[in-house]
């Protein structure tokens, strides 16, 4: 699947809600992240579709943090139809969400959101930061610069056999393909 900036806000604006419409950018980014991570270890894909790079503070979705950053302007109804620009290091909502406005994500993605607040929903987002610096193996320090993770990286951290760590990587990939051929048709 595709990286889909609908589905990022409404995965960003499922964690805003639950922490009271604002959060540190870098705490959001890290469940992003994890929310990601988590899918593909639960059902062998991410939520986002995102591509995953490592930068110094740790991992990161490319794409979602260009939206976040307002690097890339957001279509209609995407990134800046449910999140506001970043203030003081801080994001928010722009209206309060209800059940309608999470329409892009299933009930096995809300599942993992879920589980990803209940363990780091309290923490820091220097705890949740120290955590993916200590606790995922697939990123890298950059060393000021940013590295792609490949998806097969994450696959092998999670505990797949290097081999079934290609195999799903090429299966995320086809779906990119798919999804691309069909979006510009």
């Amino acid at each position: 699947m595709q990286f889909n900036e609908r589905k990022a806000a409404q995965m960003a604006s499922y964690f805003l809600m639950r922490r009271g419409g604002k959060m540190s950018h870098l705490k959001l980014m890290k469940l992003l992240y994890l929310s990601d991570r988590e899918a593909m270890s639960k059902f062998e894909h991410p939520i986002s579709g995102d591509r995953m790079v490592s930068l110094p503070h740790g991992p990161v979705l490319s794409m979602t943090l260009d939206y976040m950053d307002g690097n890339i302007e957001s279509s209609k109804h995407g990134w800046e139809s449910y999140i506001s620009t970043i203030k003081n290091h801080e994001v928010s909502l722009r209206h309060e969400v209800t059940g309608n406005d999470l329409d892009e994500l299933s009930i096995c993605d809300i599942e993992v959101l879920d589980s990803i607040w209940q363990t780091f929903g309290k923490m820091s987002r220097w705890e949740v930061r120290d955590f993916t610096h200590e606790h995922c193996p697939e990123w890298e320090d950059p060393d000021g610069s940013s590295m792609p993770i490949d998806y097969k990286d994450v696959f092998i951290a999670l505990g797949k056999s290097e081999d079934a760590a290609l195999e799903l990587e090429a299966s995320i990939e086809a779906l990119h393909r798919v999804d691309h051929i069909f979006a510009s048709v």
